[in-house]
């Protein structure tokens, strides 16, 4: 399927605006939408709780696994339910043994999106958080991360692709590195559903955590933790409830086994019905496709700005090393102004910032055109 000259923004719900802000929260399709108002009505209709609505809603549950699992090649049980990528982080940074000899390595601290960032530095009294040296695209060099490594080492944490440039890490040749020695953590937030097929096989992670409402164009609310089976023996939960362990006689508690042992009040149904019928539209298109069209119009929005006089450009210049994100700067104007003056024309941007320096930042999704880019380009021209 030729995605990159098919125009699909009317299964989306029609807006006058020109929204390029994917990379916090993506547009749902038309037909998510009537799939959560469907729900609620059969949910009702057969009462909330009731036998008849249990099995409603444990069918529901069973069938986001499975199309989530097979976005990500896995098995459905390793996928737990989540509000956010921040939840699956906690589990992990929460979850894990330390002792005082213990150190885990994150990348570049002031780089990093706050959700893989705060957990880890919460543990620095505890023990030692190690942060690797980065270049100007967020990028470090393999050689660094294996001299930080040691018999101390408990975990590696990186972010797939960055928030801010849309760098996208070597995850492969570094977990090749790590050669299944230490635990590798993944925050997937800004590449499933974005840079086409994923594998974790081939990742090689043994987690790995998302939400739904980015590139998934799922609803917010709805967040996505991979966790290998042999390496859940690696993290003890730290909530616990009824779905989540059984009591002994002796009130001993015994967790569960996967899913359900890191699956604690999960209420969100209307969402993962929403991010069902969302992975299911990605998937009719496929992945690798929705992966050209986010190029063509990021390079098609890079190349446009790059015509532009005092335009500032960040990110790499190989379009297979970044995500569909562009950022950029006008030099000699305020980013946030821009933002908001774009947006007083019903064109949605983002600020963001690149260690101390804000950033105006771009995000196109496969459902946005080429003609909403160059109307975004005409617009930033006069400014």
């Amino acid at each position: 399927m030729n995605l990159v000259s098919k125009d699909i923004s009317h299964d989306f719900p029609s807006s006058n605006k020109i929204y390029l802000n994917n990379a916090s929260v993506s547009l749902m399709p038309s037909q998510s939408i009537d799939a959560m108002k469907d729900f609620l009505i059969s949910y009702n209709s057969l009462g909330p709780d009731s036998k008849d609505s249990e099995l409603f809603i444990a069918e529901k549950l069973s069938n986001v696994r499975k199309i989530i699992a097979k976005i990500i090649s896995c098995q459905p049980n390793e996928i737990i339910l989540t509000q956010s990528t921040t939840d699956g982080i906690n589990i992990v940074a929460n979850g894990l043994s330390f002792d005082n000899k213990s150190n885990i390595i994150i990348r570049g601290m002031t780089h990093e999106h706050h959700s893989n960032f705060y957990p880890w530095i919460k543990l620095k009294d505890k023990i030692s958080v190690r942060s690797l040296s980065i270049d100007a695209n967020g990028f470090f060099e393999l050689d660094d991360l294996k001299s930080n490594i040691d018999e101390n080492t408990k975990l590696v944490s990186l972010s797939h692709a960055l928030y801010n440039t849309g760098s996208i890490l070597p995850i492969q040749k570094i977990s090749k590195l790590l050669n299944n020695k230490i635990p590798l953590f993944i925050d997937s937030a800004q590449t499933i559903g974005c840079i086409g097929d994923h594998n974790v096989s081939k990742l090689n992670c043994n987690f790995m955590s998302f939400n739904g409402s980015k590139w998934l164009c799922g609803p917010m609310g709805t967040g996505l933790f991979y966790c290998n089976r042999k390496s859940s023996e690696l993290l003890e939960p730290k909530t616990i409830g009824g779905e989540s362990a059984i009591i002994e006689p002796d009130n001993n508690l015994i967790f569960k086994d996967l899913p359900d042992k890191f699956q604690t009040g999960f209420r969100n149904y209307v969402g993962i019905v929403g991010l069902e019928s969302s992975a299911k539209y990605l998937l009719n298109f496929g992945m690798e496709n929705i992966r050209k069209k986010n190029q063509y119009l990021s390079n098609l929005f890079r190349e446009e700005l790059a015509k532009i006089p005092k335009i500032i450009l960040y990110g790499p210049e190989d379009p297979s090393q970044r995500t569909s994100i562009v950022s950029f700067n006008i030099e000699g104007l305020d980013p946030q102004k821009i933002v908001d003056k774009l947006e007083q024309k019903n064109i949605i941007l983002a600020v963001r910032e690149i260690l101390e320096t804000k950033i105006i930042r771009v995000s196109p999704h496969f459902f946005n055109t080429d003609l909403e880019i160059l109307q975004v380009i005409d617009e930033i021209k006069k400014l």
